[in-house]
């Protein structure tokens, strides 16, 4: 009972957070692209969700998931914006212990959401192209709303536990973070007890989410491309192979960043800070900035939805 007291006393009020380390002096201007950033993710994500919502002919399954995937995008963002704009508009680096837990599980239940509805998009790919006559018999529209409840409660349940394995860490005054916002890898650096319970979990829900997402959507690929290889005009697998580009980009523009990440914090301990800064804000900036514009422009019927909401808007005016 004394150690558990005395662990809880030693947990840290608040901790401080870093902008972009060695540019202390210009984040009035770094706040400038990180601000174009958050417009382009919140109008570009917004756009589709709202498309795909008003147009009954986007209610598929390949644009239900798009959706699914805006959403954890926006919700990624949303948990990190009041910290980064803090730092950089107003020189705010103090987050309060608890908001800090509340923001790093939030963050990582929804990039663990975000991984898991790529590798649903990839499935309702092979799905289209492997089976296309029974495509909308085998995902109906209960099975994707069952299967995105079931996304987002795995997500919660597999980091509840996270937030509450940091409280019972002494961390001995040790309350400074390397990014402008808290994730779990940084943070567990910062205690001085034995970590080796919040490593081990840390590193199941790594393998068995990312690891194992990234793992399904590689065979889902084998097989697609097993399939388009069957296919005998060239027309037929140009066509099949172009509703998976945006797919693709999707799946690299996610993984990639958070496989240096991932690296730089476990191999990179001569790495400057700045590196650090930087993986952290591709990782978590550049999918939803990208992905809103890639679906736009290559997607024909989320860009045809667009063009016409568009003009409805105009014509009213």
């Amino acid at each position: 009972m004394k150690n558990s007291n005395s662990s809880l006393e030693s947990l840290p009020t608040t901790f401080i957070l870093v902008g972009i380390p060695g540019l202390e002096a210009e984040h009035i201007w770094i706040s400038i692209p990180f601000c174009l950033m958050y417009i382009i993710i919140f109008l570009g994500n917004g756009t589709i969700l709202h498309v795909i919502r008003t147009d009954p002919a986007l209610h598929q399954p390949m644009y239900l998931f798009l959706a699914m995937l805006a959403l954890a995008e926006v919700g990624v963002s949303a948990t990190t914006l009041p910290t980064v704009l803090g730092i950089f508009l107003f020189g705010t680096t103090e987050i309060n212990f608890d908001a800090c837990l509340f923001q790093m599980f939030f963050i990582h239940s929804f990039s663990i959401m975000e991984s898991a509805v790529l590798l649903a998009m990839s499935v309702d790919r092979f799905v289209a192209i492997h089976n296309p006559l029974r495509y909308t018999a085998i995902l109906t529209l209960p099975r994707i709303f069952g299967t995105g409840m079931i996304m987002g409660l795995k997500s919660i349940i597999l980091m509840a536990p996270l937030p509450m394995l940091l409280r019972h860490l002494p961390f001995c005054g040790h309350n400074v973070l390397a990014h402008s916002y808290c994730l779990h890898p940084n943070l567990i650096h910062l205690p001085c007890g034995d970590v080796s319970i919040n490593n081990i979990y840390g590193l199941f829900i790594v393998t068995s989410t990312f690891g194992l997402d990234s793992l399904l959507i590689v065979i889902s690929y084998g097989l697609i491309l097993h399939t388009v290889l069957s296919i005998t005009t060239g027309k037929g697998r140009r066509k099949a192979l172009n509703t998976c580009g945006s797919h693709i980009c999707a799946v690299l523009t996610y993984y990639v960043p958070m496989i240096g990440l991932s690296m730089v914090h476990r191999l990179g301990f001569h790495v400057s800070p700045l590196v650090h800064a930087m993986m952290a804000n591709a990782y978590l900036f550049f999918p939803p900035v990208v992905n809103p514009i890639v679906y736009s422009i290559k997607t024909k019927e989320i860009h045809c939805g667009i063009v016409r909401m568009l003009s409805q808007k105009k014509a009213r005016i």
